[in-house]
């Protein structure tokens, strides 16, 4: 009976692998996060009769990110006004809408049901609480934790209330009756620890937990100062998570310890920070572990799913998982016993001069296969387009002077230009994979951070009288990104309309917590941040805000049915907390740690300092540990009014996930306002088409009433240069009203 049971539990665990590449019921297409599908109605031969199906706009100004599930012939979405919208999957019709969920995750939800279907819901992160909706409904489930609610800063070891972000932007996954999550803690000093936890589906309660920051006692202990998982933050898992759901086996990328460029106060090799971990996902005990970076200094966190792939090597097959880095390497492991496929060198590495800094001697190098973005800049490298005379001069002289090359540290005395910079290399979502084949795709950023060390955190200067007014908030912190004009960049998105968009309570939340990339600026909170709320409404009010005004607000009604609004009660209450400032409070008592804390801007907004390509489509072969090929992913129609040709996109692509279907091509939309069809075999681009928008996140493919649908997400600005190309900023619905959700599909024979 016992062996039988064995048999039936296998076989069933086998069948929902392979069902997962035949829907895309979850995030980033199933649990092994491979974005790959076995549908055969598209394939290279009929590809450029690809047309738009049906669409679906947002209508609010917002730029979407949002990956699409498909549960039989309903697709869930989220859409205006930040809400939860179920979808006919072959006409776009609404069938419900569940309104205002503003502060749910934004890069998708989870889908579980029971056995025999009676039971569905989508389960999902708000306001650092999880909350669950009837699938069929689309009403909350109350049952669920205490009044629909479960809070995720308590369980954490800390007063909830000194926590002031927790909750991921990616939904985590669902395993059995388990919801397994990640989180995003700030990157400040003091952030929260970044614990891997499970929590039962039915009732909400937490079933396991992973200390990423190992507690006295625990694996990896001795890697920290004394006691240093009491003030220590991050370790997390902020990006996706992959499951080998036949083994069991959880696969993590996790993060760098807080502060990210600083670590007096977090002296050694830092476990199990900046690992692809490896755990029981039933019962969240590791079983093996890989550390890419010793004791971070570059916010090199580990962020892109793993691959599970097949491979041949050494003339045997082996199940393997490829994890990509910020940093530009492709590690792969055996994916039961973590041992390298190839292997990886611990080599020399610079070393810091900033006082109390002990940076680690050795850092792991793959010998294959090879890096896939560069790895240093010099002189030679400056961008030939989009710069003055002047201003290239410039840059030419800062390089020359400047500390660089991979694992270069943080200086008090120069600057240091890392090359992959912390968004550069690879990121979430953008991983892909053909399981059987032993292929992993990628698209990758070359994109540099400059940094140097300062004893000051970042912080608004105060003007004339000594007061800070709002414009100087935008001006010294804001502006750098979001633009003069509010209209966003490469690095961060359009401001018009954002007090419309969200509440005081919830801008305040962004600011002083961070979102997604955005770090945290807790050291405005209070007075700042209302004057900047007051600055920018003052500014969202005028007749001519942005270009022609923001347009009408969203609009109140939908054409489905509305059946709630605001998720379980209480939901959209955001506590205030104890933030303690971009310093953070004082050390425990009787802890060893440095006299000064040092801070750097987060030098994100350099993505113009290199020449093209600035963003790659990169194919690996995993049996023989080779580049497949390699080619630029979109244009930028700046620096080809300049004679730029095969640019890639300029701190475009960073957010681009794709899919992979079983017929040998590959679908990616950018920045450029374009999605394209390749060619597995050689990266020649097949197919492409125009979009109302740009796109960031991953597309979705789905079978519905008989046709292969692919839907991608339109709603972000246009990129081109260091500016969006269009001129009505993004956040004007009335200027782009078909930005939405676009669906494609071969002419119905109907």
């Amino acid at each position: 009976m016992i062996r039988t049971g064995i048999v039936c539990l296998c076989l069933a665990q086998i069948a929902a692998a392979q069902k997962s590449h035949h829907s895309w019921m979850e995030y980033a297409g199933g649990p092994d996060s491979s974005k790959y599908v076995e549908f055969s109605q598209i394939n290279k031969s009929n590809v450029k009769q690809l047309q738009v199906a049906w669409s679906y706009p947002v209508r609010d100004g917002s730029a979407y990110l949002f990956n699409p599930v498909i549960v039989d012939n309903v697709m869930y979405v989220l859409a205006r006004n930040s809400s939860l919208v179920a979808l006919d999957a072959t006409t776009g019709k609404e069938i419900w809408v569940h309104e205002n969920l503003h502060g749910i995750a934004p890069r998708g939800i989870n889908y579980w049901e029971s056995k025999d279907r009676s039971d569905q819901r989508l389960i999902f992160q708000i306001n650092d609480h999880l909350q669950e909706i009837d699938a069929k409904t689309g009403k909350s489930i109350l049952s669920f934790g205490k009044g629909g609610l479960v809070s995720l800063k308590e369980g954490l070891g800390r007063d909830p209330r000194t926590i002031p972000r927790i909750q991921s932007s990616n939904p985590g996954r669902i395993f059995e009756n388990l919801l397994i999550l990640g989180s995003t803690t700030g990157e400040n000093y003091f952030a929260a620890p970044g614990d891997l936890r499970a929590f039962d589906v039915i009732n909400g309660e937490q079933v396991w937990s992973f200390h990423t920051i190992p507690q006295p006692g625990e694996f990896g202990y001795e890697t920290w100062p004394k006691d240093a998982w009491k003030y220590i933050g991050g370790v997390n898992t902020w990006g996706e998570i992959t499951l080998d759901r036949t083994r069991g086996i959880a696969y993590f990328p996790t993060g760098s310890p807080t502060y990210d460029y600083y670590g007096a106060d977090r002296k050694g090799d830092n476990l199990f920070a900046n690992c692809l971990l490896a755990l029981d996902a039933r019962t969240g005990k590791r079983l093996w572990h890989f550390q890419m970076v010793h004791h971070d200094l570059w916010d090199y966190d580990a962020t892109a799913a793993p691959q599970l792939v097949t491979v041949r090597h050494d003339g045997k097959m082996v199940d393997a998982v490829a994890q990509a880095s910020k940093q530009g390497f492709l590690y792969v492991f055996d994916r039961v016993t973590g041992k390298p496929l190839w292997p990886i060198e611990e080599r020399p590495t610079p070393r810091s001069d900033v006082p109390g800094e002990q940076t680690s001697a050795t850092q792991p190098f793959p010998t294959a296969p090879p890096p896939f973005t560069r790895q240093r800049v010099i002189p030679s490298d400056v961008n030939p387009y989009l710069l003055t005379k002047e201003e290239r001069a410039n840059w030419k002289d800062r390089i020359a002077s400047a500390r660089s090359g991979l694992f270069m540290p943080p200086s008090l005395q120069a600057e240091t230009i890392s090359m992959p910079g912390a968004r550069g290399g690879a990121n979430w979502g953008t991983t892909a994979s053909v399981p059987p084949k032993g292929l992993v795709f990628l698209s990758a950023q070359d994109w540099p951070s400059v940094y140097k060390l300062d004893i000051n955190p970042p912080s608004p200067a105060p003007g004339p009288g000594g007061a800070v007014s709002g414009q100087a908030v935008y001006t010294q912190i804001c502006q750098a990104c979001h633009g003069t004009d509010r209209a966003g960049s490469n690095a961060a998105p359009s401001l018009v309309g954002v007090t419309r968009r969200l509440g005081a309570a919830e801008l305040r939340r962004i600011v002083v917590t961070g979102k997604s990339e955005m770090p945290a600026f807790p050291n405005l909170d209070g007075r700042p941040v209302e004057m900047l709320f007051s600055y920018l409404g003052g500014l969202d009010s005028m007749p001519d805000a942005g270009r022609g005004g923001i347009g009408p607000e969203p609009p109140s009604s939908f054409g489905g049915p509305v059946v709630a609004s605001g998720g379980a009660p209480g939901g959209l209450e955001i506590a205030p907390g104890q933030l303690g400032g971009m310093v953070g409070p004082a050390y425990p008592q009787g802890i060893e740690v440095p006299q000064n804390r040092y801070y750097t801007g987060y030098g994100l907004n350099f993505a113009h300092l290199i020449g093209p390509p600035w963003s790659s489509l990169v194919a690996y072969d995993l049996n023989k540990g080779t580049i497949a090929w390699k080619v630029p992913l979109g244009d930028d129609a700046e620096a080809a009014k300049e004679g730029g040709k095969n640019t890639g996109m300029l701190g475009g692509g960073e957010h681009h996930g794709m899919v992979v279907t079983s017929t040998g091509l590959l679908f990616i939309a950018t920045r450029d306002g374009k999605v394209r069809g390749f060619d597995q075999d050689n990266g020649r681009v097949l197919w492409t088409a125009n979009l109302p928008g740009g796109s960031e996140g991953i597309p979705a493919m789905y079978e519905a009433g008989g046709r292969q649908y692919l839907v991608v997400q339109a709603s972000s600005s246009l990129m081109s240069g260091r500016r969006p190309a269009g001129q009505p900023p993004a956040s004007d619905p009335a200027a782009y009203p078909d930005r939405g959700y676009v669906v494609f599909a071969l002419p119905s024979t109907k």
